[in-house]
């Protein structure tokens, strides 16, 4: 356009043309760009590791699980990244504050008594399409199935075994419990672990009674184990002095035998000496008993009246 006398010239129709021309082509070539830069933003996608992502074409779900940079197809697929790292929950308790919730800590134990337990539940994601889409709320679910099969086992021990010595066969318990209903359920969810981090009763009353049996059972241990003490140390002595006597006895055994033997053997003797020379054995077996007899005999001579009587004899013979 040229101004000449204050008169404007409009161009031709030609150069309307080209100049329509080029602003066309830098129109299209402006929009190349900008969807080759939404496609190069939005086509690339990295997966951290412990990290899964869900790719989804047409509606369709396709898992993948190896780290690294990839691409999909803009508009047509979708991702949504899934976290395969263990996690936890808190029952029982607020695991900001560490703060008790009654409603989910307080329970019955068998005895009917109340008791407080807190639990801790580890779990992770095992299949990320059906953590996804098999449900709204997988880790609400996993919450409420942990609760449930907590109340109820909790509920077939007494209150000492939940407080005391029950608590890893409770957890044994719940655990295997938890696990047959998440399979059941099949929410993409798994059970690492479940965990009591604390039972206690729910008054400082019963809390000090439940403390008096706890230290009751240790006192009765630390008596068993003394009096198991004192039966190692005393058995051996026992044992030891038993086998003395029975040595003793067996000694005396052989002794009185052997005794008994000899005066049988004896008897035997004489026996057959009176067989062939009774009168003589016999007035040899007199004196050989008057002579065991008399030295220890005491004599007493009596006239049979009051005035004739000497006692005692010794005094008179010497003896003693």
């Amino acid at each position: 356009m040229n101004r000449n006398n204050n008169i404007y010239d409009f161009p031709s129709g030609d150069d309307l043309r080209k100049l329509l021309k080029k602003f066309k082509g830098f129109l299209i070539l402006l929009v190349l760009v900008i969807i080759i830069a939404i496609a190069g933003t939005g086509s690339f996608y990295t997966i951290k590791e412990q990290e899964q992502a869900v790719v989804t074409t047409f509606g369709r779900a396709k898992t993948v699980s190896e780290a690294g940079l990839h691409f999909k197809i803009p508009v047509i697929q979708k991702v949504q990244k899934v976290d395969t790292t263990i996690k936890g929950l808190a029952i029982g308790y607020d695991e900001m504050t560490g703060q008790s919730i009654e409603v989910e800590s307080m329970m019955i134990t068998k005895d009917f008594n109340f008791v407080n337990v807190d639990f801790y539940v580890e779990y992770q994601v095992s299949d990320p399409i059906k953590f996804l889409y098999a449900s709204a709320d997988p880790v609400t679910i996993l919450k409420n199935i942990a609760q449930s099969h907590i109340r109820t086992i909790v509920g077939s021990y007494n209150v000492d075994s939940v407080i005391t010595d029950g608590k890893y066969e409770i957890q044994s318990k719940i655990k295997e419990t938890i696990i047959e209903k998440l399979l059941e359920r099949d929410i993409g969810l798994m059970l690492v672990n479940i965990t009591i981090q604390d039972s206690e009763p729910p008054t400082e009353q019963v809390m000090e009674a439940f403390k008096s049996v706890e230290t009751a059972k240790q006192g009765k241990e630390t008596a068993i184990n003394n009096a198991t003490k004192y039966k190692n140390e005393k058995l051996p002595q026992a044992e030891a002095e038993v086998d003395k006597i029975l040595q003793q006895a067996e000694a005396t055994k052989t002794k009185r035998i052997n005794e008994a033997e000899a005066e049988v053997a004896r008897f035997n003797e004489m026996y057959e000496e009176y067989k062939k020379y009774p009168l003589i054995t016999k007035e040899r077996m007199f004196y050989e008993a008057m002579e065991d007899i008399l030295p220890s005999m005491k004599v007493i001579i009596d006239s049979g009246t009051d005035v004739s009587k000497i006692l005692p004899l010794e005094s008179f013979t010497g003896g003693n």
